[in-house]
């Protein structure tokens, strides 16, 4: 009876076999809770039955063989079994950290202790970890934390009752259970004040950053029909049990066998809801005022079709470097939609010139794209996002462009876990391949060279364009461009609208609408066209380029001014192990700490709130407190310092 619900291992010859029915569903994940031979005699049997294991071990156990043979490996203490196989608490540690599903106990050991099989028990038969605090009255991914034990429980339910009370003027909170890895599915539903009750298809929401959507499209490349009129059904079921009339949107998490699970029902407009709008036709604003005024539904359930493929990006003002996506401020100082382009709705409240504050949410727009299907919607919204020209705050469209590129995207591959399954290490930006390491090359020193041209012009010579094409014609530049940490020897030369480059060896086609006062640049090297942006430039060959989404810093010089340059000297870098920095602007809301206290790495230093959000900062390293330069209520820029460690 210790086999208790919540991965499993085994070596030596056997005189049986395991005969295991693949049909037959047990455990995905067992926790062995001994070492030796029966350990190893476990592990083999899950292994036959497909069943993952994690394998338990003291120290100087940690290259033992069930340890090598199991998929994952948990230490629980020091040789002594007191503090290792027979350490209670550790080993329920291990079992929370790994999600293990079922514990097998062996022989010896705790395999025959009540009180090991009664906190198992109490483990898995309640709620169990890991649970999701939410705020009751919440939205939006805020007031919301994973937990996975009684410590993040306790820390959870600090942030998440602060920040409820901050964004809904509500702090109560429910805990559920988490369902780990699933897809985020929710249905759009309309009803009226007569019993009237439609569901208006799917939405598929699962990539996601601290539980707030980022992509949405619809419909779902998951749902087949049965599933999707099991969904609806329900969720048209639960509007007319509460008598529920306006516009409206069910939840659901969504298992890999398409088993789904209600989350909630939100009684509002969903961010989301143009997707909706634009694969069945109708206008859920203009439905909810005529719902309001006890008009009756114009259309049957018959009459909801699903006409193309919709999907929105979430263009938020954040830098996506960091954790995905903290909140950015500043003023908008350029700020060009890219409504010229076919099929593009933006949904946005801004304008160039407008503020972005600390106080509210940092989301900029809605950008929808609409197709015939998923590849020209997803087409669409790569244009759109190279065309979207948004200057004075960071922006998270190197994000948004890489996800919706994403080989595991596009084939439909996706959960809630996305982001942090795709980037294990956070979001680094696009990775030129070869290709496009040479095309960004190219262009970038075309862009140079024509700006080159552009400043040698005579305005009493009208024969020299603007563009600097009859300029130096034949002449050849040879230059150095520095690019992520890489120098590159390049050299142009031009003849008339066209530049020729050769970087690597290999010569380069370079043609392209050379206004150099335009946000936007279109470019075409050896036939593939690109739009680009150049944000930045300097009179030390600095230059930035956003290039498939995602911002470059080059430098470029002449081959004399480069040989020059290595006399430079270097600026050390900041040791950030002693200090603190804000990462974000926001108002510091605690600070842990004091002068003289010895804080320990990963200690929580101060809390700072941004855009209802709170984030804990914690200690890079264990040292002495130097000095504080900041108390609860202080407003901080990003890059502040805020405390000091001798």
């Amino acid at each position: 009876k210790m086999l208790c619900s919540r991965r499993c291992l085994v070596t030596s010859r056997q005189l049986y076999s395991v005969v295991h029915d693949p049909n037959e569903k047990t455990f995905e994940k067992l926790l062995v809770a001994n070492r030796g031979e029966i350990a190893c005699r476990v592990i083999k049997t899950c292994k036959k039955m497909g069943i993952k294991t994690v394998a338990i071990h003291s120290d100087v156990d940690a290259n033992a063989v069930h340890v090598q043979m199991a998929d994952e490996a948990a230490c629980v203490g020091p040789a002594p079994s007191g503090q290792s196989y027979l350490n209670m608490d550790a080993i329920m540690g291990a079992i929370r950290r790994t999600g293990a599903q079922a514990v097998h106990p062996g022989y010896g050991f705790l395999s025959e202790n009540r009180e090991f099989a009664k906190r198992l028990v109490s483990c898995f038969c309640l709620l169990g970890y890991p649970v999701m605090i939410k705020a009751s009255a919440g939205g939006g991914g805020k007031g919301m934390r994973i937990a996975w034990d009684d410590e993040e429980t306790r820390e959870g339910f600090r942030f998440s009752s602060q920040e409820a009370a901050s964004s809904f003027g509500d702090d109560r909170l429910l805990i559920e259970k988490f369902i780990d890895n699933p897809r985020h599915i929710e249905i759009q539903v309309l009803a009226d004040k007569h019993g009237n009750a439609l569901w208006l298809n799917e939405r598929e929401c699962s990539i996601q950053r601290r539980n707030q959507k980022v992509v949405e499209e619809a419909p779902s490349t998951f749902l087949d029909p049965e599933t999707r009129r099991a969904m609806g059904e329900q969720a048209v079921a639960l509007a007319k049990a509460v008598k529920y009339s306006s516009a409206g949107t069910v939840e659901f998490l969504v298992d890999s066998s398409k088993n789904f699970y209600f989350l909630e029902m939100n009684t509002r407009l969903q961010v989301e809801h143009p997707v909706t709008e634009c694969i069945t036709g109708l206008d859920l604003v203009q439905e909810m005022i005529r719902v309001a005024k006890g008009y009756p539904l114009r259309h049957r359930q018959t009459d909801i079709p699903i006409n193309g493929w919709a999907v929105e990006c979430r263009v938020y003002a954040e830098d996506p470097y960091k954790s995905f996506g903290l909140p950015s401020i500043g003023k908008l100082t350029q700020y060009q939609e890219p409504l010229h382009l076919p099929s593009v709705r933006v949904d946005s409240g801004i304008q160039q010139g407008s503020d972005i504050s600390i106080y509210y949410d940092p989301m900029i727009s809605k950008l929808i794209t609409y197709g015939s299907n998923r590849a020209e919607a997803l087409k669409r919204m790569e244009e759109a996002l190279d065309n979207y020209v948004i200057r004075g705050v960071t922006h998270n469209i190197s994000l948004l462009r890489e996800v919706i590129i994403h080989p595991r995207f596009v084939q439909g591959d996706i959960s809630t876990k996305f982001l942090p399954e795709v980037y294990p290490d956070g979001f680094k930006g696009h990775k030129l391949t070869d290709p496009e390491r040479r095309e960004l090359l190219a262009t970038a020193a075309s862009l140079y060279v024509a700006e080159q041209l552009r400043s040698q012009r005579f305005l009493a010579q009208p024969e020299n364009r603007r563009d600097g094409a009859g300029v130096g014609a034949g002449a050849r530049w040879e230059l150095s461009v520095n690019l992520e940490d890489g120098v590159y020897p390049v050299t142009v030369s031009k003849s008339d609208s066209t530049f020729s480059v050769e970087v690597d060896g290999m010569k380069l086609n370079v043609t392209g609408e050379w206004n150099l006062a335009s946000p936007l640049l279109s470019v075409t090297v050896d036939g593939t066209q690109r739009t680009i942006q150049r944000l930045s430039r300097d009179a030390s060959g600095n230059l930035s380029i956003q290039f498939l989404g995602t911002v470059y810093k080059l430098q470029i010089l002449s081959q004399a001014a480069a040989e020059l340059s290595k006399y430079m000297p270097e600026k050390a870098a900041e040791d950030t192990s002693s200090i603190l920095r804000s990462p974000m602007p926001g108002t510091v809301v605690a600070v842990s700490v004091k002068p003289g206290d010895t804080v320990s790495e990963g200690q929580e230093i101060c809390v700072i709130e941004a855009m209802k959000m709170q984030n804990s900062l914690a200690a890079a390293k264990t040292g002495k407190v130097k000095a504080v330069h900041c108390r609860a209520g202080d407003t901080v820029g990003e890059g502040d310092l805020l405390v000091e460690l001798e």
